[in-house]
């Protein structure tokens, strides 16, 4: 069996026990990218000399009986709006192709502070911006059950490296779906925590009030030891959540009897394909039988949350992205005719498409005239979703349903299609526009492809699902399977 397709705590009890070395670890790492990602293209920047230097010391700190951190020792892969010191963080954009940043996000430093290896900066969508990672502004990734097909998006790369066994965790970011959704289509485990769980200091920012860190992982307990050591309250960001951290890990006690979960009926209903239906529903009668319960609800404005996503995202990142000016940091135009043009040429230059499309969007949402008609609309939108969601928790502890309404389409099929595109994100974005925690599990297969199931939970309540998405991993088989590169 390979290392990394070892559980944390067993590959843990081989580090401890000397079996296996931090730095035989980090060069299966590089070794399996060096076999693979010519085909998979999941890394943008690699951390060779760095990682070998931190594996050599954590060798010796194991050597000499030092103390051993939460991740010690595991390769991990870091996406690449995620700041790192030293490091080129690009953001899959051309803007940004020459940015060394001068300090770490503080996950990438509680990351280090819990002793995992930075192997790496993972491809995404531009700015986050994209369900496919197709707008990589370098290259896109690919699926590695399929490499005709794409990974998700638009932390594809994150979930393309640990389906392919490159890393053994990644962190992504979710904005709309941008962790869950990648981790459905690669048959892994991605996990959104509640908004502010999770410190965004670091996180180049697409939509601040939507976007979150989590883990990418390829099972529910190494989801849960990742949660444990990025989590926290932080000075650093405003929105960061001063509240009690739980013990995540020792919450998957494998018990869900009594546990009262939600279907909802949009989520089943019209353009869901039905094989991935059908996985649910199997998933569904894996409960019962663990003896949950569950009966159908109604998120009744789950049809207006991917226009008020659109919107609202958009009009954040059209503000956001207004600091890449060609002044301060990234690529700059040459000869301008003055600081008008130089603004002019350096974002017609350094942005792609799909950027370009969406800060044009967000700044008609928020312009004179427009935005009581849109910008605020929305907002008022956003909220009745936030109240269906409270709704239904008033009676149920969790919410269920596909993470994904198909699996993984192939590449290009869609890029020229945005609405369509954009259709694919109308499970995951309510989650974030109500600022709940969610996972993706594997649940099921359809042509050969990963189905993922998507659980979702109360405000910081990520104990209950990690517990029963860890229960019904134990129950099944389909986080065993693995692409045959």
């Amino acid at each position: 069996m390979a290392p990394f397709d070892l559980r944390l705590q067993e590959l843990h009890n081989k580090l401890t026990g000397k079996e296996v070395s931090v730095t035989e670890l980090v060069d299966a790492s590089y070794k399996r990218i060096t076999e693979t990602d010519e085909s998979i293209r999941a890394f943008l920047t690699l951390n060779e000399e760095g990682a070998r230097s931190a594996a050599a010391e954590l060798d010796k700190q194991l050597q000499e009986g030092g103390e051993r951190g939460l991740l010690f020792g595991l390769p991990a892969g870091i996406k690449d709006n995620i700041v790192t010191e030293g490091l080129l963080t690009t953001c899959a954009s051309q803007f940004l192709s020459n940015h060394n940043p001068i300090y770490d996000a503080t996950t990438v430093r509680k990351l280090r502070a819990a002793q995992a290896v930075t192997i790496g900066k993972l491809n995404m969508d531009e700015f986050a911006m994209g369900g496919s990672n197709e707008n990589s502004s370098f290259y896109p990734t690919r699926n590695p059950w399929n490499t005709d097909f794409v990974p998700g998006g638009s932390s594809g790369g994150s979930a393309a490296a640990v389906a392919a066994g490159q890393v053994y965790f990644s962190l992504g970011s979710d904005t709309g779906g941008s962790i869950r959704q990648p981790a459905s289509y690669c048959g892994i485990v991605g996990m959104k925590p509640t908004y502010g769980l999770v410190s965004r200091y670091g996180l180049v920012a697409f939509a601040s009030s939507l976007d979150q860190i989590g883990p990418l992982t390829k099972n529910v307990e190494d989801a849960a030891y990742v949660l444990q050591a990025i989590a926290g309250y932080d000075e650093k960001d405003s929105t960061s959540a001063n509240v009690p951290i739980a013990d995540y890990v020792s919450a998957l006690t494998g018990d869900v009897k009594g546990l009262r979960i939600g279907v909802p009926k949009e989520y089943l209903g019209q353009g869901i394909d039905p094989a991935v239906k059908e996985a649910v529903m199997a998933a569904l009668k894996v409960y019962e039988d663990m003896g949950a319960v569950w009966e159908e609800v109604s998120l009744p404005h789950t049809e207006y949350a991917v226009a008020t996503y659109y919107l609202l995202a958009s009009s954040e990142a059209s503000s956001n992205l207004a600091r890449f000016d060609g002044v301060r940091y990234g690529v700059r135009a040459d000869n301008p005719d003055n600081l008008i043009d130089l603004y002019r040429k350096s974002r017609s230059q350094g942005f792609g498409e799909e950027v370009k499309r969406r800060i044009m969007l967000g700044t008609y949402a928020l312009s004179s005239g427009y935005y009581d008609a849109y910008y605020l609309k929305a907002q008022k939108v956003r909220t009745l979703i936030k109240q269906d969601f409270d709704n239904v928790f008033e009676s149920f502890d969790l919410i269920v349903g596909p993470t994904v309404p198909t699996t993984a389409f192939r590449i290009g099929e869609q890029i020229g299609d945005p609405l369509t595109m954009y259709l694919n994100d109308i499970c995951t974005i309510p989650v974030n526009l109500a600022g709940v925690p969610a996972i993706s599990v594997p649940c099921g297969f359809a042509d050969g492809m990963p189905i993922g199931l998507q659980i979702i939970g109360k405000a910081f309540d990520e104990s209950t699902v990690l517990r029963a998405a860890h229960a019904f991993e134990q129950q099944t088989e389909h986080h065993k399977q693995r692409p045959q590169l």
